[in-house]
């Protein structure tokens, strides 16, 4: 059954969690940004993504080849969905294939740098120190998709005290 749950103190609820069937050790993640993106091999993408960068399945969705819907979840936070490329006409959400790119928190850009290589990514920009204190790198999916590994969390936001 779906229904809305609290995510927390002074969060609003989260409508359509399915909280009957989630078991003792699951929780609901917090509010965050899903990149969505299509491929024309999802599934291979899916496992490429896994493989080389070390992101989590966490559900896939579809028949066959065709996947309708998945979700990745990266391990420190966040994630992607995606789903098979469509050429029909009446498609909700037309994204290009291979026209994605990324920047992915890591704490071991050195360690996932050389899990990616190993995985088969196309490294387009080598393990380099920024001038603004992140290490990172730069790698190519199958499917044309950037993605941009490093240390770098972001510029400190200030909260209305």
């Amino acid at each position: 059954m779906a229904v809305a749950v609290s995510s927390g103190p002074g969060r609003a609820p989260i409508v359509g969690a399915d909280v009957e069937n989630m078991s003792m050790n699951e929780i609901l993640p917090p509010a965050q940004v899903w990149p969505c993106l299509r491929a024309r091999d999802a599934r291979g993408l899916i496992r490429f993504l896994v493989e080389a960068f070390g992101f989590e399945e966490v559900v896939v969705y579809g028949e066959g080849d065709r996947v309708d819907h998945a979700q990745l979840s990266w391990p420190l936070g966040g994630g992607v969905m995606m789903g098979s490329a469509r050429s029909d006409d009446d498609d909700p959400w037309p994204l290009q294939p291979g026209s994605f790119g990324a920047y992915v928190v890591t704490d071991d850009p050195d360690g996932l740098h050389a899990r990616a290589v190993a995985g088969g990514a196309e490294i387009i920009a080598g393990l380099h120190d920024t001038d603004y204190g992140s290490r990172d790198f730069a790698a190519r999916d199958p499917e044309g998709n950037r993605w941009s590994f490093g240390t770098y969390r972001g510029a400190p936001v200030r909260h209305p005290s």
